[in-house]
């Protein structure tokens, strides 16, 4: 009879999960992901921030999936400028504004699930890199959760979170640690994220080609990657798309790929800073160079060390996440304009790029350091060393943050959008018609929809704009196409209160004649210290 130790195999079984699950490498990746959650939350409850309002682009993305749901279509009945991937992510919130009638809360939960989506990136990459060992994990994590445009970007709905979430979760599924995976299921549903993720912002070409290119020459797991590819993509798309083709077709290449008419370039040293996660370092120009080079140097220079002491070519996995860095950086050198929240997408990408040549360095020391006797001590020490890294870049993201928060302009503005958005909730009654160029006021407002037939249903003023002129804005002439004349033209005539925020001259189209005629039919009722305005139409008297 065999001794039993009065365990079952079944308990053994658990204990054996238990280990795997609690190993260091877990434990870091879940706690930089709760670290990353905490900096996030701790920017969301900044002044404005939760229930405020805080950028363009988010009004307009819920905007669509609020009007969605009122029955009216992107592309179709308003010109929406972007995939409509992020308007199907939108959809429960904009059902839940249609159940409780208030977007402002609708907004909020959306921003809660918007951080949330940024924060599990860090787990994704976690994942992705956890075989490589502790440094590389800690490096990985840890940069891409104090990656400074990667928290800014998470406060509110944008692009760029989800996007990179996508990717990840794509590239999850497709590598099995270092390589491409050989499994069926696995091959579809990296393509199926990587295509969804192209149905919310054209970039996820960049990833979803370097892993096309890792696929040659095998024909069999290229054709199970683009099937999950197109269904990823065209589930989401064929449905705004067989609408109006014409439409989608325009609203995405005129306003996103087509050139702009006069757009003022934004300088490439703003572009390096914040791409290379320096924007709360104090650089100058000669500093700012010299660490660019540093950081590419690493990234790229390790990879070469490693194959020159080992002799042995870099597997998929390093060659996936260098070759979409690059191409990512490069893409965002190339147009005219560029904003801090396109760094989120790129953040993920160049925190692996960064931390991934770590673990081959170290592996190419371990057999001289065993010789010696050191090799615990080696993998302390770059633990050790990654970890102080993390900790001083940390520091000065957690003071920006903190700064952020106590800015005197920042609490003002606050301050001043939330005394508008409270006057337009008391002077306009539910369902009236209020035009604005940023819809995240009405939202704000509560104030979104109409039931005025007739009203207008622009979502994105400047995006509208370019999309009906061929890339044009109101500084370069748009308002001499007859498309945006209309459009502006018609907007004015329906509404009965007119909210025009400090930047409304970037966005509003002002054709001949129109100025006139809302200097004569509208009256101001209040005006803020941003420049935001409030107008009634004349003969309605403010509730």
């Amino acid at each position: 009879m065999r001794p039993t130790s009065g365990v079952s195999q079944s308990e053994n079984a658990v204990g054996g999960r238990g280990r795997r699950l609690f190993t260091p490498v877990n434990i870091t990746i879940a706690v930089i992901t709760a670290l990353a959650l905490s900096v996030r939350f701790y920017q969301l409850a900044g002044p404005g921030y939760l229930l405020g309002v805080t950028e363009y682009d988010d009004g307009s993305y819920l905007g669509s999936a609020l009007h969605l749901v009122d029955g009216f279509l992107p592309y179709r009945d308003f010109v929406f400028v972007q995939p409509p991937g992020i308007t199907v992510l939108m959809t429960p919130f904009a059902l839940l504004a249609k159940i409780t009638g208030s977007s402002v809360w609708a907004m909020a939960i959306a921003r809660i699930f918007t951080t949330l989506a940024s924060a599990a990136g860090v787990l994704v990459a976690g994942l992705l890199v956890r075989h490589r060992g502790l440094p590389t994990t800690i490096l990985a994590c840890g940069l891409l959760a104090i990656y400074p445009d990667s928290i800014t970007t998470a406060r509110t709905v944008l692009l760029e979170p989800w996007l990179a979430l996508f990717c990840l979760l794509g590239a999850l599924a497709i590598f099995n640690k270092d390589r491409v995976t050989d499994s069926r299921r696995r091959l579809i549903a990296g393509g199926l994220a990587l295509g969804f993720a192209g149905a919310i912002e054209a970039w996820a070409i960049m990833p979803a080609l370097i892993i096309l290119v890792l696929l040659l020459p095998r024909l069999r797991p290229i054709l199970n990657y683009l099937a999950g590819l197109a269904i990823g993509f065209l589930v989401p798309a064929v449905p705004f798309a067989a609408t109006a083709p014409g439409n989608f077709l325009k609203d995405l290449i005129d306003a996103q790929i087509g050139p702009r008419v006069n757009f003022p370039r934004v300088g490439i040293w703003y572009r390096l800073r914040e791409m290379f996660g320096l924007s709360n370092i104090s650089v100058d120009h000669h500093e700012l160079l010299v660490a660019t080079v540093v950081i590419l140097g690493f990234a790229v220079g390790g990879f070469a060390c490693r194959w020159l002491i080992t002799r042995r070519t870099p597997p998929a996995l390093e060659w996936f996440v260098l070759g979409t860095a690059l191409l990512v950086l490069l893409s965002f050198l190339y147009p005219d304009q560029f904003y801090f929240h396109f760094v989120a997408f790129l953040a993920p990408f160049m925190a692996l790029a960064v931390a991934m040549p770590v673990s081959g360095l170290v592996k190419a020391a371990e057999p001289r350091a065993v010789k010696a006797g050191a090799d615990h001590l080696l993998h302390r020490s770059v633990a050790v060393l990654t970890a102080l890294v993390i900790f001083v870049f940390a520091f000065s993201t957690v003071g920006a943050a903190y700064r952020q928060q106590h800015n005197k302009y920042v609490i003002n503005a606050a301050s001043a959008r939330s005394n508008i958005v409270s006057t337009l909730q008391r002077i306009a009654p539910s369902g009236a018609c209020v035009l604005t160029d940023q819809v995240s006021y009405t939202v704000a407002a509560d104030r979104f929809g109409s039931s005025v037939p007739g009203c207008s249903l622009v979502d994105d003023g400047i995006g509208a704009d370019l999309g009906l002129s061929h890339g044009r804005t109101p500084a370069s002439g748009a308002a001499s196409y007859p498309a945006v004349a209309s459009m502006w033209w018609n907007a004015f005539r329906h509404a009965q209160y007119v909210l025009l925020s400090g930047k409304s001259y970037k966005r509003v189209a002002w054709p001949t004649g129109l100025r006139t005629y809302f200097r004569t039919d509208f009256r101001l009722v209040t005006e803020d210290s941003i420049g935001d305005r409030l107008y009634v139409r004349n003969g309605i008297q403010p509730h």
